[in-house]
């Protein structure tokens, strides 16, 4: 899944930028076990009923970005029966641009993972750290936190990634208009930049939606690929 080695957008920071009353801010954890507000106390059943809420919200997700796609690879592209070709020099260009981009946002995780560790006298392997007059165990806990947060990134990039080359190359085959593939392809790479700016930056609001974005960019391939195949 794409969503692993990062958190989901869904989570609470998301919520609160676009003002969803869940989980609040200001909520904590009383002594007796309830959930107590700025004064208030929450009951665990109304507790249940909100993580429920946010349940059901985190399973919709994915069909809910599923079905913009489709509105708009229907409405708004136009998609048009598969025809296996050659790439064209519209699809050949969005790919370079595509590559190019992301490679800088490799290059940057990359450069500021370094930094990173740089910064808090930290070290890739056992052996830098045998090497070193520094024991793991004293690293300082902000450092390590600040490397996971570099590692998380890495891996949520890697991920869709993966996903991004195998359906952009059977994309590129399908003779997809010139708008849909700057709008899959090159959206992807966009949203990737911006999701390694909202994460290394630590705003959640942002990373979420560049997140989705990216989300958006993988299914409307997919959903292209699939609606082609099926007219």
């Amino acid at each position: 899944m794409p969503y692993s080695g990062n958190v989901h957008p869904f989570n609470s920071h998301w919520f609160k930028a676009f003002q969803i009353p869940i989980f609040e801010a200001g909520i904590s954890r009383c002594a007796d076990g309830k959930i107590a507000e700025e004064g208030s106390q929450i009951t665990e059943a109304e507790n249940d009923a909100r993580k429920q809420r946010v349940r059901l919200i985190v399973i919709g997700y994915p069909f809910a970005l599923v079905a913009i796609c489709l509105a708009l690879n229907i409405a708004v592209l136009g998609v048009q029966p598969l025809e296996i070709g050659l790439p064209s020099k519209q699809v050949i260009a969005a790919l370079v641009v595509a590559g190019i981009l992301l490679l800088v946002n490799h290059t940057w995780l990359m450069t500021t993972t370094e930094l990173t560790r740089v910064r808090f006298g930290l070290h890739a392997t056992p052996e830098e750290w045998a090497a070193s007059d520094k024991k793991r165990e004293e690293a300082s806990s902000e450092g390590l936190e600040e490397l996971g947060r570099h590692h998380n990134a890495h891996r949520n990039t890697t991920e869709n990634t993966v996903y991004f080359i195998l359906l952009a190359l059977l994309f590129a085959l399908a003779s997809p208009s010139n708008l849909a593939t700057y709008l899959w392809i090159v959206g992807f790479a966009v949203a990737r930049l911006g999701y390694t700016f909202a994460y290394l930056a630590g705003k959640d609001g942002q990373r979420g939606l560049f997140m989705s974005l990216g989300l958006i960019s993988l299914y409307g391939l997919a959903s292209y690929l699939a609606i082609a195949l099926i007219i």
